[in-house]
């Protein structure tokens, strides 16, 4: 399931986060790649435990908890602190790849699943050429070059990549999450049917069918969920 959600950061947070990158101190991507994938890695990122970084995260990560949709398509049981990286230069591409299936949260050691793969834009798709995150799944390869503040979301078991920048800076951050539902079509089942039932009670209300269908889905929820 690949799911786009717009303006997961207010204009003011946006800009606030482009002014800090703009001066930020970069290092190279491979450095937090594992073996396959650094291979094939060539960009630039903040350090995961600079001063920065933790600002960043608290930003995003609070954006995050205001975003309905998010919560929906999601359901996070565990969401590893938000990483930042820059596509530009001689540093500009990150080839076909496949994310690690548990990674370890900075500082805590904390194991964490990656069913869920998050790029969230900072940067204009007018300031740069090429970029695109192309996300190969049951449909075929989708090509992602979303508005700044706006984020992808897609599961971590998909095969993607980020095309070369030939012009300008791609400014995003990443981020992966553990999710209560760990079946990929149970999470889409679920959030099809929590975005329906959002529909029908902006409709008709707190209806008798809206009613019965939240039990439906709090039933399946508590069938599946894992907390």
């Amino acid at each position: 399931m690949l799911i786009r959600i717009p303006q997961v950061l207010s204009p003011q947070a946006l800009a606030q986060v482009q002014a800090a990158l703009a001066d930020a101190e970069w290092q190279d991507g491979r450095l937090t790649a594992g073996p396959q994938a650094s291979q094939v890695k060539n960009n630039e990122q903040l350090a995961p435990l600079a001063e920065l970084s933790r600002q960043l995260q608290g930003l995003v990560l609070g954006a995050l908890e205001r975003n309905t949709t998010f919560f929906s398509a999601a359901l996070p049981k565990r969401v590893l602190p938000p990483m930042f990286n820059r596509y530009s230069g001689a540093a500009n591409t990150y080839g076909n790849h496949v994310d690690q299936a548990i990674r370890y949260t900075p500082g805590s050691g904390q194991r964490v699943r990656t069913d869920l793969s998050c790029t969230l834009f900072l940067a204009e798709p007018a300031d740069y050429e090429g970029g695109e995150l192309v996300i190969a799944d049951t449909y075929g390869e989708q090509r992602v070059k979303l508005a700044a503040g706006d984020m992808v979301l897609y599961p971590g078991t998909s095969v993607h990549r980020v095309e070369p920048v030939t012009r300008g800076a791609r400014l995003a951050s990443f981020f992966w999450i553990e999710s209560m539902v760990r079946s990929d079509e149970q999470r889409r089942l679920l959030f099809e049917m929590d975005q329906a039932l959002m529909r029908l009670r902006a409709e008709q209300g707190e209806c008798e069918a809206a009613v019965a269908l939240t039990g439906t889905y709090h039933n399946l929820l508590r069938m599946w969920a894992d907390t």
